[in-house]
């Protein structure tokens, strides 16, 4: 049967992720997990998920990193001018 579904931004691509390393279609891979979803028992594992891990603090201080662009691009434009001059 042929249906349309909307899925998850994350689901699919944990979807998409096992379709493309198991080398299953897509549709497999979503019937199989609708199937250990609702009870069904399933041979395959399930996917591990990579995991954010910390990354410590800031190697240097942002907080006026987007004045100092402004300034460097008004520099490059002060620059400008004085070569049309």
């Amino acid at each position: 049967m042929r249906t349309t579904l909307t899925l998850d931004d994350d689901l699919a691509m944990i979807l998409k992720h096992e379709a493309e390393t198991s080398g299953r279609p897509f549709r497999d891979v979503v019937n199989e997990a609708l199937r250990r979803g609702l009870g069904g028992v399933s041979d395959r594992p399930a996917v591990d998920i990579p995991q954010p891990v910390p990354m410590g603090p800031p190697l240097m201080d942002l907080t006026n990193a987007l004045s100092l662009a402004d300034e460097l691009d008004d520099g490059k434009r002060s620059d400008r001018e004085a070569d049309h001059r």
